[in-house]
């Protein structure tokens, strides 16, 4: 196994306090602002390819999705995916919804679609774990998958763009790396 569990405990530090966390104030947040300009690569967590089929993507995302490179996890093929088998087929929405994402994913460019490594699973267990004791959280898989993405995109040199403020706060105050822009839906 290459997942080195000895250097994962000493790098996250799960049992190193015992204290609590909250979250920070919007002022204290990476948010994308303007002017748009180019830099690190994307790494996309699944609320933005939501919030751009359903048009709710402010301008500055749609600006920052055209000018950085953007790439994409198995984590949100997995939760987009998901969609297909859980969406009641009876509803009169369904089909357009998943006509919709089916569209989306199929215009990922295969050398664009990444899995996480072993190692950032791992670490991401650890680092799941450390937020539902020091906040409380109780989201389970969610905070999990959340957790994979944010050490996929610091494991390639990426920033994990979202507006899940609630789960990747926690991560970059935990392991401050700067890899994670917020943006406030538009």
């Amino acid at each position: 196994m290459s997942f080195d569990l000895s250097r994962a405990l000493r790098w996250i530090k799960p049992q190193r306090t015992t204290d609590t966390i909250q979250r920070r104030s919007t002022a204290d947040l990476p948010i994308l602002r303007k002017p748009i300009s180019a830099g690190l690569e994307l790494l996309l967590d699944t609320c933005v390819y939501v919030d751009v089929l359903q048009g709710r993507s402010p301008v500055s995302v749609d600006e920052l999705l055209e000018t950085r490179i953007v790439n994409h996890s198995s984590v949100c093929l997995a939760e987009l995916t998901h969609l297909f088998g859980r969406l009641d087929p009876s509803h009169p929405a369904t089909k357009t919804v998943l006509r919709e994402i089916r569209r989306t994913l199929e215009d990922i460019q295969g050398h664009r679609l990444f899995s996480p490594s072993e190692t950032a699973m791992g670490e991401a267990g650890m680092l799941a774990g450390l937020v539902t004791r020091l906040s409380g959280a109780a989201r389970g898989e969610s905070l999990l998958n959340d957790a994979s993405l944010y050490l996929q995109a610091l494991e390639r040199g990426w920033i994990v763009l979202t507006r899940n403020v609630r789960d990747f706060d926690y991560f970059d105050q935990l392991l401050p790396v700067g890899r994670v822009l917020f943006y406030e839906q538009g």
